[in-house]
């Protein structure tokens, strides 16, 4: 009983903080929130409690363990069992395997499989979230395409969608992961978590969604939706998408480098001022956001300096911090941060995601980029609710 109070008093605090920059409050639509949050609480508590659930997940951590294991040969191959040596491991084992998971989904799209999942998915949530299906669709390509690769698919309509419809598919996709990069977050996070946060996170999408920018799909007219059909050969895609895989992992390098250089110099400055890192400031601001989606007490302050620092760099700094103080949590606290980390949610994504649509639109590039502040806000909405879902089924 007290983890449902504790989940009702959060979900206020969640819609507050969604009300407070709503487009539009007097059209929001409740009956379609509390269904999504009804599936939502379900579908966490299937996943993470009934036999099938623990299954379904096991199987899809295992199937993603050999992944890992086969991207490790390419890798053994190229730079000489250093892994195996414990060498370069964030290099070799978190960032090369999305080059082989690149190439697979490159496959899928060629054959045009992954076309038919996302026509198939999204079909099927437009009929539960109130929304349109270029929205849901939207949803599960920003999953399963990638972030910056997804909104390729759409070239042929985006100029025609309005700012609003623009927010929910900007929106969709920092909310969401790309599955390229899900092995490597297995390789720093409890496998069963991070497939339960993806799922979550594409119900609280449309839930957050439905309080930041409700609108009918009706006043939306539908286009004619083109999913991605390169002509290209089979070999020409492979080659296209491996070196579109090893370029998101240069990326991922890149700010990882920087990031946390940056962080590291802040915490000396910090320290030398205020006697208190960075991190511990951050940790203190975050504390509530900690404690109110249910990460336990003695958990919380370390817990919330974690969630800053997600915010402020990326996930993937945020997962290797988890990673060297794991050990300190409760693995109550540990799940339930674990999912929250599963997500876009920072501000390095309001250039990536701005950048990306820019590069097919221009115009609609611009449109994103001055709502990106609300972008992020509602997106940390989303992976506080994901969070608090876990937290109340575990």
């Amino acid at each position: 009983m007290q983890s449902v109070l504790h989940f009702i008093l959060t979900l206020f605090v969640i819609t507050l903080l969604a009300l407070l920059v709503s487009y539009d409050r007097r059209n929001i639509r409740i009956r379609y929130i509390l269904q999504l949050l009804v599936i939502e609480v379900s579908v966490a508590w299937f996943m993470l409690h009934s036999e099938a659930g623990l299954y379904a997940v096991t199987s899809v951590s295992g199937f993603f363990d050999q992944l890992m294991k086969f991207a490790a040969q390419g890798s053994n191959f190229v730079f000489g069992n250093m892994s195996q040596q414990g060498m370069a491991f964030v290099f070799l084992n978190v960032l090369c395997p999305i080059i082989f998971i690149s190439a697979l989904i490159g496959i899928l799209q060629h054959f045009k499989v992954l076309p038919l999942i996302i026509r198939l998915i999204g079909t099927l949530l437009s009929k539960v979230n109130g929304m349109g299906k270029l929205e849901s669709f939207n949803a599960v390509s920003s999953l399963l395409l990638g972030q910056s690769e997804n909104f390729i698919a759409y070239k042929g309509i985006l100029s025609e969608q309005s700012s609003r419809r623009m927010y929910t598919m900007a929106a969709t996709a920092m909310s969401t992961v790309s599955m390229s990069i899900v092995g490597a977050y297995m390789s720093m996070l409890e496998p069963r978590y991070v497939v339960v946060a993806i799922i979550l996170n594409m119900f609280s999408t449309f839930v957050v969604l439905s309080l930041i920018n409700p609108y009918h799909p009706d006043d939306e007219p539908e286009p004619q939706l083109s999913h991605l059909h390169a002509n290209q050969s089979f070999f020409e895609m492979l080659g296209d998408y491996i070196l579109a895989g090893f370029r998101v992992a240069m990326i991922v390098a890149a700010m990882l480098i920087g990031f946390i250089a940056l962080i590291t110099a802040m915490n000396a400055m910090f320290s030398a001022i205020f006697g208190l890192s960075f991190q511990e400031l951050m940790g203190y601001v975050f504390y509530p956001l900690a404690w109110i989606i249910g990460i336990p007490e003695q958990d919380a302050l370390h817990a919330g300096s974690i969630m800053a620092t997600k915010l402020v760099s990326n996930e993937f700094v945020a997962m290797l911090e988890l990673q060297k103080t794991a050990a300190q949590f409760t693995e109550r606290g540990m799940g339930i941060l674990s999912v929250f980390l599963v997500s876009f949610a920072n501000f390095a994504s309001i250039g990536i995601v701005a950048g990306a649509i820019k590069g097919v639109d221009e115009s609609q590039g611009n449109v994103v980029s001055r709502f990106g502040f609300r972008l992020v806000y509602g997106a940390t909405l989303v992976s506080l609710l994901s969070a608090a879902v876990a937290g109340l089924v575990l």
